[in-house]
């Protein structure tokens, strides 16, 4: 049997297939870019058909550019990004509406109205969430109320819901698998993580009909095979996990302490808390980090929507740069003596402030200041919020139960100058890996290791490897200085967001 795994990495801005042989190496590599919907403003959708479309042209880009014959492809991985929402016709498949996309703020106000009804405690007990309008629980709800006909079809039973993983899997498999993974289910906003089960009593809250739900699994099991009509072969579908929880897993973040940060179009903190659901009560989330045979291992999580995204700002809302590679050297000719900040809450600001209508501000400028200096401060703004989520998960976790050297990953960490600016305002290594494709690793494994070719969790693990580690060179003055600016800067943002 051959260990070549094929790995779906349906993200935010594109979807790609990357083909992993036998010892984790990349033999082929497809991305193919998606149209972003903005219809209001802080509204996200994308529309689904075109996603599936990305999705099979990319898989089949990368098995023909492999030399691989489809059936020597040994199993598929999914990931994906998470809480993007969608509904569909349980026979045709047909969405009834785009996809509301994890960034879209359009149930702020019922998310408020929750939260005026005291529901709050009573969802984050159970779920590990905050009520806001990333999860898809109050997106599934607005497709309900805002979708002609839409709510007496759910309650017939003639549609489902499914976040994309689901969506991908349902039209691979022609129908025949309605399902999802622990980890995407929990952040629904409807998914107890306690019992490991949809939850009726927020389901009645939320009045979201179950038949809508599909099943959750592990994220190494049996998910469906792909119709041999796709790719020339059936495929198993072993392995899901959403986005963040894939990249933890492909980083090899197992032990309780480790944590890993990704940069893509937004920012994501994991810290692996083993058995253990730690509540936080600095505004992180309480999340499934991922579930092996049964068994859950959660994590603390801070979650930032805009990352890589600031940069696409700069090329396709500014225009003032051609390729998101041309940010490292405008930041290193950046003037030095302009103190330039970018508070990114484009689509409202995430954890630990959780402030959905605050909107992106700048502060700083000059008469001199220019491209250089807009990209600087949209570098550093990721930087900044990163170490936003280390104060907290370390008031969360108490000084020392952290584990000093972060993991990075995603799009971003390819900037020396990035890398180098986030390991002096936390004050800690930053390690790099050797194979930066961690999130479609962690999807490749999950199927790899379920299908008895790749290597066990142990044997994993103790193949990572840093291809660099950032040491901080600030000093500790300046350091301070510069995080405090933020913060004011910040704070400025949320003093302006409508009451």
């Amino acid at each position: 049997m051959s260990a070549n795994i094929l790995a779906i990495d349906q993200g935010t801005t594109s979807s790609r297939a990357i083909i992993f042989d036998k010892n984790q190496k990349i033999i082929s590599l497809d991305q193919q870019e998606f149209t972003q919907h903005f219809p209001k403003s802080g509204w996200v959708e994308h529309d689904g058909a075109q996603i599936l479309k990305t999705v099979e042209n990319v898989c089949r880009n990368a098995i023909k550019s492999s030399g691989l014959a489809p059936k020597q492809i040994s199993a598929l991985g999914i990931t994906n990004q998470r809480e993007t929402t969608l509904i569909w016709d349980r026979k045709t498949g047909v969405p009834i509406h785009n996809a509301i996309v994890w960034q879209d703020r359009r149930t702020a106000q019922y998310c408020d109205h929750l939260k005026s009804d005291g529901l709050e405690e009573l969802f984050t007990k159970k779920t590990g969430l905050l009520l806001d309008p990333y999860f898809s629980g109050t997106k599934i709800r607005w497709l309900l109320e805002n979708v002609d006909g839409a709510r007496q079809r759910a309650q017939n039973g003639e549609l489902v819901f499914g976040t994309i993983d689901t969506f991908v899997i349902w039209h691979l498999t022609r129908g025949r698998s309605h399902v999802t993974d622990a980890t995407n289910a929990s952040r629904t906003l409807c998914y107890n993580i306690e019992t490991n089960e949809w939850d009726e009593e927020l389901l009645r809250i939320l009045d979201l009909p179950i038949s809508l739900f599909p099943e959750v699994l592990n994220c190494a099991d049996e998910f469906g095979v792909v119709d041999e009509s796709f790719f020339g072969a059936p495929i198993p579908i072993l392995g899901v996990a959403g986005d963040q929880q894939a990249a933890t897993i492909g980083q090899a973040c197992f032990e309780p302490g480790m944590m890993k940060s990704t940069y893509g179009t937004g920012c994501f903190a994991l810290f692996n808390t083993g058995n253990q659901k730690i509540r936080s009560t600095n505004r992180l989330l309480t999340t499934i980090a991922y579930r092996f045979d049964g068994e859950t291992t959660y994590a603390l999580e801070g979650s930032i929507f805009i990352a890589g995204a600031a940069v696409q700002w700069l090329r396709d809302g500014l225009g003032i740069i051609d390729n998101a590679a041309r940010t490292t050297q405008m930041a290193t000719d950046a003037d030095p003596e302009q103190d330039v900040i970018l508070v990114p809450a484009f689509t409202g600001l995430g954890a630990p402030y959780w402030e959905a209508n605050a909107r992106g501000a700048i502060f700083g400028l000059t008469r001199a200041t220019g491209p250089d200096e807009f990209a600087r401060a949209a570098l550093e703004a990721v930087c900044y919020q990163t170490r936003d989520l280390m104060e907290a998960m370390t008031r969360d976790m108490g000084e020392g139960n952290l584990n000093t050297i972060l993991r990075v990953d995603g799009g971003m960490v390819a900037s020396e100058w990035t890398m180098q600016f986030l390991s002096d305002i936390l004050a800690a290594p930053v390690d790099r890996p050797t194979i930066a494709e961690t999130t479609a690793l962690g999807a490749a494994w999950l199927a790899g290791s379920h299908a008895g070719v790749w290597p066990d969790q142990k044997e994993f693990a103790a193949n990572w490897q840093c291809e660099k580690r950032f040491e901080p060179t600030m000093n500790e003055k300046l350091r301070q200085k510069k995080y405090a600016h933020w913060l004011k800067a910040v704070a400025s943002t949320i003093a302006m967001c409508p009451k």
